[in-house]
């Protein structure tokens, strides 16, 4: 099993220590309760009360697929490929100011729809993300949350514009498959115009799970994810890791905003 830090400890208001599961709590049990009390979000409590399903995205929410091979770099590798066989000039330039590899591969799947060039950069994109696997940094608390979220009887699922496998591949890894299996839901090479912002992967979970979209919330930490939850008609909370995610989130219309999924582990806690 791939062995990787398991979460942060709070230390501060917007300050995060990383640690080992093995670091001496230092804190007393009663002052840590009482801290934990305090960061209580009634906010929070009130849009997590009666959900009995959750979706996640991956690479984000439960962990940062690319900290040790930025996204940047293979958005690069893209469009060098893409002019190597004569698309350079596909992208506009606003898309390749974003580099973003999913809208990317995405934008080449409605201008060359089921070709082989669409397969080709697709697998490219899959193989990257593999290989990203090993190297991903767990997301501070998303281990606890979403071990917490599974024993206080909440459903969990993965949908993802990743690759399924690299979804599947990480949480195998982190000892999380339980909470999850079978319900990882990620990039379709036979379906890459309908990456989110459709709505398509969060369907398929809610069909597969049976669930009712009034009582499911979607996290994510894109604008693209607030859009799909939008179409889907379920909840949603956005984890925003600085302040450029933030004004993406709060720009696509996302009103319930964490820096932090601490405060989400707390309230979780509190409901029980």
């Amino acid at each position: 099993m791939v062995r990787r830090p398991l979460g942060n400890h709070h230390v501060g208001p917007d300050t995060h220590l990383v640690t080992s599961d093995t670091t001496q709590q230092t804190v007393p049990v009663a002052e840590e309760t009482q801290s934990q009390r305090e960061m209580i979000d009634p906010e929070l409590i009130g849009l997590l009360r009666g959900t009995r399903v959750v979706l996640l995205d991956f690479d984000g929410p439960i962990c940062r697929l690319f900290a040790g091979r930025p996204a940047l770099g293979i958005a690069e590798l893209q469009e060098r490929w893409l002019e190597s066989q004569g698309l350079g000039e596909m992208l506009t330039e606003e898309e390749r100011e974003l580099r973003d590899p999913h809208g990317t591969l995405a934008r080449l799947a409605r201008d060359k729809p089921r070709t082989d060039l669409v397969m080709a950069l697709e697998q490219s994109l899959t193989a990257q993300e593999l290989r990203a696997v090993p190297t991903a940094w767990p997301t501070p608390y998303a281990d606890p949350l979403i071990r917490t979220w599974c024993a206080v009887g909440v459903r969990l699922a993965i949908t993802t514009n990743n690759s399924a496998e690299a979804a599947r591949r990480y949480v195998h890894d982190r000892g999380l498959s339980g909470c999850f299996e079978p319900h990882i839901y990620g990039r379709e090479a036979s379906e890459l115009t309908r990456l989110k912002p459709d709505p398509w992967s969060l369907q398929r979970a809610l069909n597969a799970m049976g669930a009712d979209p009034a009582r499911t919330l979607m996290v994510g930490d894109a604008a693209s994810d607030c859009a799909a939850a939008s179409a889907a008609g379920v909840s949603f909370l956005g984890y925003a890791r600085n302040a450029t995610k933030a004004a993406a989130l709060r720009e696509a219309g996302a009103r319930h905003l964490v820096t932090d999924l601490e405060p989400v582990l707390i309230a979780v806690r509190a409901l029980g």
